[in-house]
């Protein structure tokens, strides 16, 4: 680049020169911190190869930048524009809001206990007890039904107490996602511990995400049916029904959001290898 600068000057350039400038190397040092002071100071001067003695700026370098950066910018304003502040206060004339908050709040409790009595890797001490059981009608928990003793690797289950509920216990049991396969011996049921394996890990997981999927459907469904009920209401304007629209989306999406965590710790609980 340097020769080709020197070259291309006319001898009439190189006479006006001063007159240290005694040697080619000297006139091409000369030449290029000229350059690079035009750089610095216009800050575009993107040199392109020398053409007829002028040196050419390629503009359309600078135009392309700023149209990327305003790009960018567009689209991080609309970005943020999406966050919607909650207050209930402003919905509270047209909402049930102690009603909507405490069914959001049920349906992820609900999520938590589902987790807690279905999804335990072992069958720890509190965990078989709390098994739910459907018996003539009503929700038992399986303390309430049978004698349990624990021994190393196997619980013994005494139902002699309510012998007609051993069908229902035997379901509950297998259906429990604990990988529970209860033997049977008159009113006794012998329960082998199950062997924590990969596969059980990843079953655990996958129903995790099944019951996951229940709890944000009922939670969009709450959000709907109060959204129906605000649309027949005559008594609001339509500026009013998209400001609590926006509000109760708001409210919905929070609490989807902390299932979102609840399923993400509990999963990466069952799948840990210890």
């Amino acid at each position: 680049m340097r020769n080709l600068l020197f070259y291309n000057l006319p001898k009439l350039a190189i006479n006006k020169l001063p007159a240290h400038l005694n040697s080619q190397t000297n006139i091409t040092r000369y030449f290029s911190i000229i350059s690079t002071k035009k750089i610095v100071n216009n800050k575009v001067n993107l040199l392109l190869p020398v053409n007829n003695n002028h040196v050419v700026i390629n503009k359309n370098l600078l135009s392309l930048s700023c149209v990327l950066l305003k790009a960018k910018d567009k689209g991080d304003k609309k970005k943020s524009s999406k966050a919607q502040h909650i207050n209930l206060n402003e919905i509270s004339e047209f909402v049930d809001t102690d009603k909507f908050i405490s069914q959001m709040d049920h349906s992820i409790e609900e999520l938590k206990n589902n987790f807690i009595k279905h999804l335990t890797l072992r069958s720890s001490a509190g965990s078989i007890e709390q098994i739910s059981v459907n018996f003539e009608g009503e929700e038992f928990m399986l303390q309430e039904l049978v004698q349990i003793v624990r021994k190393p690797k196997m619980i013994v289950l005494n139902v002699t107490t309510f012998p007609q509920a051993l069908p229902q216990i035997i379901e509950a049991l297998e259906k429990s996602g604990m990988n529970l396969n209860p033997q049977q011996d008159g009113t006794t049921l012998f329960v082998p511990l199950p062997k924590v394996t990969k596969e059980h890990r990843e079953g655990l997981a996958k129903n995790a995400k099944a019951i996951y999927i229940k709890c944000r459907d009922n939670l969009k469904d709450i959000k709907n049916k109060e959204l129906k009920n605000l649309k027949k209401k005559t008594s609001i304007s339509e500026d009013q029904v998209r400001r609590v629209h926006g509000q109760l989306e708001a409210i919905c999406e929070k609490y989807i959001k902390d299932a979102d965590v609840i399923l993400d710790t509990k999963q990466k609980d069952l799948l840990k290898t210890e």
